[in-house]
């Protein structure tokens, strides 16, 4: 690796089209060796060390990744034995990656910060023979999940000081270096590649477990490859793109769409320094095309809103007049309308005024955005593109090598994740479930072939979320199907339409969870948003100032964590009447935009936010609505039984 000064990591090349390097490829560890010998000098990642960024090419990146390929043969291991992965999403998470597909072995992560049962669970379930970790608390994970799996040979620390202060604890953790002391010969692992059969699998990919244990999904070499023939239809990547790095590895979203299809594009990636650090990096990153998860856009947004909140009368009609000029010039433009004269000079106007602000503060360079997972409100996506910032939604899940549809430049519709990619096939099933078949369905579940024929019947994926095609072709997702409500009246209520109509209502609000099934109305859980709550309670004199520094400054080191100590301070402000009387106002407005039977008409604010550690909140921050049910249905008792407890919506007067 070679320093480069900070803030100098823009790439130096043609904006022209790149070549992908996957239509010769057999294997995903052909795609490395292909795109090594193809641009074996070009960027392949930055990542900062002691405050300074550092470039590996593509040839640093297959050398690396062929040493670790050689000391997991030296180490005993053999083609398709399973390979884990526990760490950060950084440079060498994607070389240890690699060097299982180079050694012809099954490759797959595990999220940081899981528990050591949920550990333990997976090396055991995938039989794991060799794992990678990263850090202290990970390594302090691995050990105690380790110690019933026999099948794991080595724990191989990414850092040489972190193994030597573990090696104590357990005989097989070694370092990197230790373990990478040979290079494997490029022509051994184009020999390997030959060997393997493209059906074979190539990487596991375990789902969050929404509702029970984690299941592997067994995707293949073809299905990957199949994809990654394709993407050149999807996204327009060019030589001088540069990506930002922060979403977990474990995601297949991000591991097969944001890592695999970067490796074939010849795309460089900058690893941000940790979540905490995205916003303050992403000026030295600069990015130009930039995937998240919806959470983020919304996080975004309502700051975004809450800083024209706190701005004078004279800013806050200025912002407005900005964003309906540019709304209205946008929907002329989606319909390929003409925009008249006057309303091009506004929007220029406001644009420099406000939007290019935004632009600016993401770096200045995005031409566009990707997001999935979950669906983005109409209100966000309308302003983020009034904005310059278009964002592509798209849509699949693990079990369809993680994409199935996507609106792409020149052919998207907003509200809807797109029409399919090429080789997939998509239906709507007579109760409403999205069925897709093609190519890139994956082979099952990995030592569960009952789960497996449940989900694929006749070559049919059922994806298990509730969907429309319109007469376009685009689909559009509205629920998944078992979490549809049914109420005590028979009507079918999908709640992720409520919820959205609810959750960009006001910042303050971070999760809603509706519930209703078989009861006589909808209610809802509110969780309050965390910063915007600490805010709140400094500005009413509910927490003192060294308090509300401490837990923000918890959360912008680490957004998705909720500690103890960030809860009791979150309970002091929620405690607090005036803040409790805050959600009535969204939660009406949001059940402006619902039919009758769709309103919430009652509801509670929870003291904190729903997070991972309390269970109701999946890796990827999708709540786990099973584990929401039980661990509040007390309350929810209450909302039906007990008018002292909660709140009204007065729904009647709406």
């Amino acid at each position: 690796m070679s320093p480069v000064p900070v803030g100098d990591i823009a790439v130096n090349a043609a904006h022209r089209r790149t070549k992908a390097v996957s239509p010769g490829a057999r294997t995903l560890g052909e795609v490395l060796l292909n795109r090594a010998s193809s641009t074996p000098d070009s960027p392949a990642a930055f990542q900062k060390v002691d405050g300074a960024w550092h470039l590996w090419t593509w040839q640093d990146f297959a050398q690396r990744s062929l040493r670790i390929a050689q000391g997991l043969l030296s180490a005993g291991c053999r083609p398709g034995d399973r390979i884990g992965i526990l760490g950060p999403t950084w440079f060498d998470w994607g070389v240890c990656d690699f060097a299982g597909q180079l050694a012809g072995m099954v490759t797959f992560g595990i999220y940081p910060k899981q528990s050591v049962d949920q550990v333990r669970y997976l090396l055991k379930h995938s039989e794991c023979k060799v794992l990678f970790t990263a850090d202290e608390e990970d390594m302090e994970t691995a050990i105690q999940a380790a110690t019933e799996v026999e099948e794991l040979v080595a724990i191989v620390a990414w850092d040489s000081a972190l193994a030597e202060r573990w090696q104590e604890r357990d005989a097989r953790v070694t370092s990197i270096d230790a373990f990478s002391d040979q290079v494997m010969d490029a022509e051994q692992a184009r020999q390997i590649q030959q060997d393997l059969d493209p059906e074979s699998t190539a990487i596991l990919i375990y789902t969050s477990g929404t509702t029970g244990p984690p299941k592997g999904a067994m995707i293949s070499h073809r299905n990957i490859l199949t994809l990654l023939r394709h993407h050149t239809s999807m996204i327009e990547f060019y030589e001088d793109d540069m990506l930002l790095g922060f979403l977990p590895m474990a995601h297949a979203s991000e591991r097969i769409l944001g890592f695999f299809v970067r490796v074939d594009a010849g795309v460089p990636v900058a690893y941000a320094t940790s979540i905490g650090s995205v916003l303050q990096e992403i000026s030295e990153i600069r990015p130009t095309i930039f995937g998240s998860v919806p959470r983020l856009f919304e996080k975004m947004y309502d700051r975004i809103q809450g800083e024209v909140a706190k701005g004078s009368a004279i800013k806050r009609a200025v912002f407005r007049s900005v964003d309906r000029a540019a709304r209205q010039r946008l929907a002329l433009v989606l319909e390929g309308r003409p925009v008249p004269g006057w309303l091009r000079i506004r929007h220029a106007i406001g644009d420099r005024l406000i939007f290019s602000k935004i632009r600016r503060a993401l770096g200045g360079r995005i031409r566009f955005c990707i997001a999935g997972a979950a669906p983005i409100s109409y209100e966000i996506l309308e302003m983020f593109w009034a904005a310059g910032l278009p964002i592509y939604e798209a849509y699949g899940m693990t079990e369809a090598t993680v994409v199935t549809h996507m609106n792409r430049v020149g052919d998207a519709r907003l509200g809807t994740v797109g029409r399919p990619v090429p080789d997939v096939e998509c239906k709507i099933a007579e109760d409403g479930e999205v069925l897709v078949r093609g190519k890139m369905v994956f082979k099952g579940y990995f030592k569960n072939p009952e789960a497996t024929a449940q989900t694929v019947v006749d070559g049919w994926l059922h994806t298990g979320d509730i969907g429309e095609i319109d007469d376009q072709g685009f689909l559009r997702i509205t629920d998944r199907k078992k979490h549809l409500i049914i109420t005590a009246g028979g009507k079918n209520v999908a709640p992720a339409n409520i919820e959205r109509a609810i959750k960009n209502q006001h910042p303050l609000i971070s999760q809603v969870h509706a519930h209703g099934d078989r009861r006589p109305y909808i209610s809802a859980l509110i969780a309050p948003s965390p910063i915007e709550t600490i805010d709140w309670g400094l500005e009413h004199g509910l927490l003192e100032k060294a308090e509300a520094v401490a837990r923000k400054t918890e959360l912008l080191a680490d957004p998705s964590s909720r500690t103890d100590a960030l809860s009791e301070s979150m309970a002091k402000v929620a405690a607090d009447p005036r803040f409790q009387a805050i959600f009535k106002e969204p939660i009406q407005a949001g059940n402006r935009e619902l039919s009758r039977v769709e309103r919430v008409k009652r509801y509670f604010v929870l003291g904190r936010d729903l997070s991972r550690e309390q269970g109701e909140m999946t890796p990827t921050m999708k709540m786990k609505r099973k584990a929401i049910e039980e661990l509040h249905s007390e309350a929810f008792d209450r909302l039906y039984e007990d008018p002292t407890f909660g709140f009204d919506a007065d729904t009647e007067n709406i």
